[in-house]
């Protein structure tokens, strides 16, 4: 039995999960999860997959819901620590990282400390200290099998290298085909300063949480697996090419440097990536629709338009930078994301305000310390909200 942790288990990621979980029978099974405001959802999911442990980060959520928990199920105290001592139990055989932003930065750090396994989705921490954080994998022996599509289709075209060796598979790639499906403003041709938060959050293929549908929608988001890539594998930056693929089929390839490109293809759903990471090395029965080569009429592949999309544009510049770039990278991202959704700055505010943040950093971190990409991370989102506060964004040339 493979006993199972849900970091985020009211999240997009987190509900796909428990779905492939249900689907996967008694050999699988939920150890544990943790949620933050949606405690309706939250107590619907101890209900029916009663497990030993649940946990909120939220004090308020926690007293909401306390006196309601049935006994079959302890709930912890609200706040990190338990996220953190959940992430560590010796129960856990698989910790499920669907958290968003860098609130998982500590737990994924106290999940690698344990020697832990980790289905990541929560890729912020690994834009933030990526280097740090897979060298403290490789001295801890844990192992992270990323779950975002992307990464995960590049985890399975290199099914036969050692996680813990891929700088030894360096030079057999030529290089990684990153798609991106353009979001929903790939073809449009209107004033991107006037389109609403709801036009934003419709993406044509997938169905993700606000944060990380705003960053497909801006492109950021594939600057971010730009540099999770590059650290997850240990790749150059050079080695990793953004293609626009609309169709979502193809979720990323690895071209070798005999010619030969190894590709994962499937149609769209989150449960495909979520399943391998919680079966793997297995393969399994999932869900899922399957894809029919027979039915594709036709697959479109382009380069991004940076001018059109200039967050990927300011992800690139820092992955290229390096050091503490890419953290202070998420943290004002993050806080314009967060703006934007609030109603308080228009969509092409987003790029200023992170761009204004980059601006004003000198980074003086190389390699990056995990200490010290919190403190970058802190130092940033306080910019962020001053160059917000004060409308000062509206200066900055990009």
């Amino acid at each position: 039995m493979k006993r199972i942790v849900i970091l985020g288990s009211t999240g997009s990621i987190g509900v796909s999960s428990l779905s492939v979980i249900s689907a996967l029978g008694e050999d699988y099974r939920v150890l544990a999860i943790t949620g933050n405001n949606n405690t309706e959802l939250f107590l619907k999911q101890i209900h029916e997959f009663k497990p030993k442990y649940a946990a909120l980060y939220s004090e308020e959520s926690y007293n909401k819901i306390k006196d309601q928990v049935p006994a079959h199920t302890k709930l912890l105290a609200p706040g990190i620590e338990s996220l953190v001592y959940l992430s560590i139990t010796p129960e856990a055989d698989l910790i499920i990282n669907g958290l968003v932003g860098a609130v998982g930065f500590i737990p994924l750090i106290a999940a690698i400390k344990a020697g832990k396994t980790i289905a990541l989705a929560n890729k912020e921490p690994i834009v933030m200290a990526g280097r740090a954080i897979m060298d403290e994998c490789r001295r801890w022996n844990a192992t992270i099998i990323p779950v975002d599509s992307e990464p995960s289709a590049v985890f399975q075209s290199l099914e036969n290298v050692d996680s813990h060796s891929y700088y030894k598979a360096e030079p057999q790639i030529a290089s990684i085909l990153l798609t991106a499906s353009g979001g929903p403003f790939f073809k449009y041709d209107g004033d991107l300063s006037k389109v609403t938060a709801e036009q934003a959050l419709a993406h044509p293929r997938w169905k993700m949480g606000k944060k990380i549908t705003i960053d497909s929608a801006t492109l950021m988001n594939k600057g971010f697996e730009t540099i999770e890539i590059m650290h997850l594998f240990a790749l150059p930056l050079e080695k990793v090419k953004i293609v626009i693929h609309p169709q979502s089929i193809v979720h990323s390839a690895v071209e070798y440097v005999d010619g030969s490109i190894i590709a994962e293809l499937s149609n769209p759903d989150m449960r495909l990536p979520i399943q391998y990471a919680i079966t793997y090395p297995k393969r399994m029965p999932n869900p899922a629709k399957r894809l029919s080569i027979m039915e594709m009429s036709k697959l479109e592949f382009s380069e991004p338009d940076l001018n059109k999309f200039p967050c990927l544009c300011l992800a690139l510049d820092a992955a290229k930078k390096g050091g503490s770039f890419p953290a202070v990278l998420n943290a004002a991202d993050e806080v314009a994301v967060s703006a934007f959704l609030e109603g308080k700055i228009l969509f092409t505010d987003i790029p200023k305000i992170v761009a204004g943040v980059l601006a004003k950093h000198t980074s003086q971190h190389k390699p990056l310390t995990l200490s010290a990409a919190a403190l970058v991370d802190e130092w940033a989102r306080e910019e962020a909200v001053d160059l917000l506060n004060s409308k000062r964004y509206k200066k900055v040339k990009i």
